[in-house]
């Protein structure tokens, strides 16, 4: 069955860094789009970035150059890089997966079929 579930989260200091890893099964992510999303305490979930079916990476799909997606297709996986880490930056932090986004990937979660659990990114001195 298909499931997505993410990885890497946890506690950093301001300025650090995290590499969050979002794990495939069920199906490839060759010719899915993948999109991170995260949801901080008591605000409403916004996308973060996201990669298109063809490996296509839109330009708002990095927070102000500090995040950057990849896909692995031979893990199954793709990961989202995370420097210079700031407090506004704690969230939980979603994955999920669409089929119907080849060309170009939007971070509209309505759009995403395929949820994971999240895991939780806490950035803190």
């Amino acid at each position: 069955q298909v499931q997505l579930v993410e990885s890497g989260g946890g506690l950093v200091q301001p300025g650090g860094s995290l590499r969050l890893s979002c794990a495939a099964s069920g199906f490839t992510l060759d010719g899915f789009a993948i999109g991170w999303f995260r949801q901080p305490p008591g605000k409403e979930r916004e996308g973060v970035s996201c990669i298109s079916g063809d490996g296509t990476i839109p330009h708002f799909a990095s927070v102000k150059g500090r995040f950057t997606i990849s896909r692995d297709n031979a893990k199954n996986t793709v990961y989202l890089e995370m420097n210079a880490l700031k407090p506004e930056d704690t969230a939980v932090y979603y994955c999920a997966g669409s089929s119907d986004m080849y060309y170009f990937c939007q971070d509209d979660a309505q759009l995403y079929d395929y949820w994971g659990q999240g895991t939780q990114v806490t950035v803190s001195s």
